[in-house]
């Protein structure tokens, strides 16, 4: 693997050379072949032999250690960051690279509605690099988990062992698509698009090993002042992102599990009144 980004194609790319090819099929990409079903927990025997995914799960040796911390504090829900990210990443309708879920808690008139920015979760021990059987999944600068489109093809064993739901098969090229934190950018000192889109400032991404970046001086304030959380960590992937506030704990329950990812339907108008809140005043 080398660390020379500019030799691999990115998923704008691939597409770009793909599309008239594969514009025929793209009724037969609606089908439900392309959903992946749904397991209640990662499932090992899905894994390849370790030899076959050990260099690619480790990172290029470039002193990096990119992450990210979400405060959910300050998240209104806008989903700013879900359509920059659709917009940078050409993410088709009904298609999710991150999502923000939510929830409504509380008890009638003191409610209120929390919100989760969820994305790929870029763990040290990817569960997806490991189930990987055509080796596409791997680390790249700082750690961040990828997908390589020359190499992938589709198998979708990715997104069944991903405890955060994090993976989708594209309905046209028939390839994984996850949260890259955006390495086009990063090769020209750019953040992922979500980072400065973002108008509440929830969201912080950089170097964890520098302590001067913003996401080091945010993460070590919040550790001591309100403490920091991460998703699931009891499934052992070492997750690089940390949580604030204390939404993580309310809408854990609604997030994608391994086999299943972001659907449209966490919009749908008829979840606006929802059975869990109690906000009936009878």
């Amino acid at each position: 693997m080398t660390d020379d980004m500019t030799n691999k194609t990115s998923r704008r790319e691939f597409l770009g050379k793909t599309s008239a090819v594969v514009a025929g099929g793209i009724a037969a990409g609606q089908t439900d072949s392309t959903d992946v079903a749904a397991s209640p927990a990662t499932d090992e025997s899905k894994f390849q032999p370790e030899a076959f995914w050990k260099e690619r799960m480790t990172p290029p040796d470039d002193g990096k250690m990119l992450g990210w911390l979400v405060d959910t504090r300050r998240c209104f829900g806008c989903h700013a960051c879900e359509v920059s990210c659709k917009s940078e990443n050409d993410v088709p309708l009904g298609k999710f690279i991150r999502q923000t879920i939510y929830k409504d808690v509380g008890e009638y008139p003191k409610v209120a509605r929390v919100f989760l920015p969820m994305a790929c979760q870029h763990c040290e021990d990817a569960p997806c690099i490991k189930a990987c059987p055509c080796g596409a999944l791997h680390k790249e600068v700082g750690g961040t988990v990828a997908v390589d489109y020359n190499v992938c093809s589709g198998h979708g064993t990715c997104a069944e062992v991903c405890p955060y739901g994090a993976i989708y098969l594209d309905p046209v090229a028939k390839q994984a698509v996850k949260c890259h934190n955006c390495y086009h950018r990063l090769e020209h000192d750019m953040e992922p698009a979500c980072v400065p889109t973002c108008p509440s400032e929830a969201l912080y991404f950089g170097d964890l090993n520098d302590p001067e970046s913003k996401i080091s001086v945010a993460k070590a304030e919040l550790e001591e002042s309100e403490g920091l959380t991460q998703l699931r960590p009891e499934k052992g992937t070492k997750p690089r992102a940390w949580f604030a506030g204390n939404a993580p704990v309310e809408v854990e329950e609604r997030v994608p599990r391994e086999g299943e990812s972001y659907s449209p339907d966490a919009y749908n108008i008829y979840n606006w009144k929802q059975a869990d809140a109690a906000t009936d005043d009878g």
